[in-house]
């Protein structure tokens, strides 16, 4: 189809609703975020995938808005760049067939409808209008049509790149125990290099900058090996900042992960969700969903916190897999203390958690036993309900708050 150029006029309008796209408000990326991971659950709740998709969607919406404003109303060519092009490697390293179209076509949607509403602003004359929208409703879809075409094709280049290699067999063998398929144990043990008997601690451990150097996933990884006393731990590699990890045994687990933590702390943006300890076959599996669900978790409530154990957010993660009637939980059952200063609140969870012994708390929280009794005088004065009468559900707002990130709230 040959393509005709506007009007100079309408060229006019185009650049000036480009130089708007580029300079977008805050309020704006965020329903255009909100809406492209609302229509895709799998993505929104996986943190990798999820920040790799939001960072592809406004490379698009930039990429339009520079080649219109240079050029106005003439084909803009796919975005073959680094940010579209990493979802396909997401995509295939998590053994992804399916392309999740929804996530470009919903920010699609909700960019057009910013754009009508820019192009309303700038004119009311109904020609102009007319040959503007029509204009931008052909370049827009042929773009995003093009850059998906892209896509599609680097996913055929990752996937058959991928499958030369040996993790391409640990990561498919890996698929198949996690999906309870019936591959001999033998088989698989020799394919992983890991015995499936025995205990086992799963852990995921990521980055949050994929761009990254991703050495620290490995040398997390090896620091949680250390403590589950397994100096050889099972890495497969989920995706380029994502590794699935199992230890066998747990002998450090209990006493809080010492050579984890100290790793962590030296590694920015490198975070760790770690299963229960669990036996057998079965309990590689319920380890591994364990700390996929705690990793969840930690992505859903945008969570500051770098290490997070399953035991510790059972009850958080299951309460928050809707956030709404999460949030109205806690606002019900803490009124003006879920905006009282952390302290306060830290030392009403630590009373509850220590059976309500105001000893035991204190000593806890290096406090002297009056101060903290002041401290609960004052926690009753701003909860809906005293403290005796609601404590379980108090401790478990509270849980709540001390996982949930600012963003979250």
């Amino acid at each position: 189809m040959v393509w005709q150029p506007p009007s100079p006029r309408v060229q006019d309008l185009i650049r000036q609703c480009a130089q708007i796209v580029l300079n977008p408000r805050e309020d704006w990326l965020e329903e255009f975020d909100t809406a492209v991971l609302a229509a895709s659950p799998a993505i929104a709740s996986d943190p990798e995938l999820a920040a790799a998709v939001v960072r592809s969607n406004h490379a698009n919406l930039f990429f339009w808005g520079t080649a219109n404003v240079r050029d106005p109303g003439a084909p803009v060519p796919p975005n073959t760049g680094p940010e579209p092009l990493s979802i396909a490697r997401e995509l295939v390293r998590r053994g992804v067939n399916a392309f999740p179209l929804d996530a470009y076509r919903v920010g699609e949607g909700v960019a057009w409808r910013r754009l009508m509403e820019i192009a309303f602003e700038l004119t009311s004359d109904p020609a102009e209008l007319r040959e503007m929208l029509d204009v931008c409703s052909r370049s827009i879809s042929a773009f995003v049509d093009a850059t998906l075409a892209g896509i599609a094709a680097q996913i055929e280049l990752e996937r058959e790149d991928l499958t030369r290699g040996t993790h391409a067999e640990r990561r498919e063998t890996v698929a198949l125990l996690l999906e309870g398929a019936p591959i001999p144990r033998q088989r698989a043990e020799a394919r992983l290099g890991h015995a499936l008997t025995g205990t086992h601690t799963a852990a995921v451990i990521w980055s949050e900058d994929p761009a990254g150097d991703m050495s620290g996933l490995d040398r997390a990884a090896e620091a949680f090996g250390q403590d589950c006393g397994d100096p050889r731990p099972l890495s497969v590699l989920a995706s380029t900042a994502t590794r699935w990890v199992w230890a066998a045994g747990s002998a450090e687990v209990e006493r809080g992960f010492q050579a984890l933590t100290h790793a962590a702390a030296e590694l920015d943006g490198v975070r760790i969700a770690v299963g229960p300890v669990a036996d057998g076959l079965d309990g590689f599996r319920r380890s591994h969903f364990d700390a996929i669900t705690t990793q969840q978790m930690m992505a859903r409530l945008h969570s500051t916190q770098q290490i997070a154990q399953f035991g510790e957010v059972e009850l958080v993660a299951l309460l928050t897999s809707e956030p709404d009637r999460a949030a109205e939980f806690v606002s019900h059952n803490l009124a003006a203390l879920e905006t009282a200063d952390a302290e306060l609140r830290e030392t009403v969870r630590v009373f509850v958690n220590e059976q309500c012994n105001a000893s035991r708390a204190a000593a806890r929280l290096y406090l002297h036993r009056n101060t903290l009794l002041r401290r609960l005088v004052r926690a009753d004065e701003l909860l809906p309900r005293p403290l005796a009468e609601n404590s379980v559900a108090v401790a478990v707002a509270l849980d709540v708050l001390r996982w949930r990130g600012t963003a979250a709230g």
